[in-house]
């Protein structure tokens, strides 16, 4: 009797997989008559499927100026699998990608807004949360709008870590007249020689020895330029007050301020320091004010 037919042995799934192991051509790499270099390769996607990749590259010939010792070191000769071979790189070892510019911009600025509306919205945000402090009785106003200005202007440690009331009227008596109206703290009895001074008296703005700074950037504050001035006079002299010019729609600087000094001297010796100093990408300017009177003279 004839032997029946032998069954074909099972293969394992393993096994088919190693069979159709996919085996990749090499990288072809050719030179147009143009000078464009086309290269081909063949690769593996995430789906496990071959797939072809063309890559053309056209070079052009840009002369710049390197280092000294960088052009040395790109004439060192090749060494391992790149050893014999011709300066720069080779596809084989080398991957080539799409040059990447990167914009530099200075620090503490941001990016600009393309939308007018959403610039503005954002300025408005950042206002917002900044709070205004008075540097005399820490509340919620400007120091130059401070109702106890008179009072506290002249007292040692207010607005400091020392506490210090000498001088400090309450409203006790002699706060009202006979006929019932206010009295202000300085036309009181005992506060004759704490008379405050008005922005019209003998000893405004335009008389006291007063700097113009100007090329200030938008985000310059006015706590910025008491940090400034600060340093620059600490242990010299006082700084009377700061104006800093703001864009009522924007609240940014518009790039100028006005810094003024008790003395001259200090206002001199300020000016020595900040005129000319870079701050904030920017060189400042610091001269003296003119007052309006001189200002309409040299007009005429």
């Amino acid at each position: 009797m004839a032997p029946g037919p032998v069954d074909a042995p099972v293969k394992s799934w393993a096994d088919d997989g190693e069979d159709e192991a996919i085996t990749l051509p090499e990288i072809q790499t050719t030179v147009g008559p143009d000078g464009v270099t086309t290269v081909v390769e063949y690769k593996i996607n995430e789906d496990g499927k071959k797939v072809k990749v063309t890559r053309r590259i056209k070079r052009t010939l840009v002369k710049t100026q390197v280092n000294h010792a960088v052009a040395e070191r790109k004439a060192w000769p090749k060494f391992g699998k790149e050893k014999g071979a011709k300066p720069g790189p080779h596809a084989a070892t080398t991957t080539i990608t799409e040059a990447i510019r990167i914009k530099l911009q200075p620090g503490g600025l941001k990016p600009p807004v393309d939308d007018e509306e959403e610039r503005i919205a954002a300025q408005k945000a950042q206002l917002a949360q900044k709070r205004i402090t008075c540097r005399l009785c820490q509340g919620e106003h400007f120091t130059s709008r401070c109702p106890y200005k008179d009072t506290l202007g002249g007292l040692p440690g207010v607005g400091g870590d020392g506490e210090d009331d000498t001088g400090v009227a309450d409203e006790g008596p002699g706060s009202t007249s006979k006929d019932g109206k206010y009295i202000p703290p300085s036309m009181r009895a005992g506060a004759a020689n704490r008379v405050g001074e008005s922005m019209n008296g003998p000893r405004n703005r335009d008389d006291m020895p007063t700097l113009r700074v100007t090329n200030l950037s938008e985000d310059a504050t006015e706590d910025d330029l008491w940090e400034l001035f600060g340093s620059a006079v600490r242990g010299i002299g006082k700084i009377h007050r700061i104006y800093v010019g703001m864009d009522q729609e924007t609240g940014l600087c518009k790039g100028f301020a006005f810094v003024s000094f008790e003395e001259r001297s200090t206002a001199e010796k300020a000016m020595a320091k900040i005129n000319g100093l870079p701050y904030a990408h920017l060189i400042l300017s610091c001269a003296f004010s003119v007052p309006r009177e001189n200002r309409d003279t040299e007009r005429r």
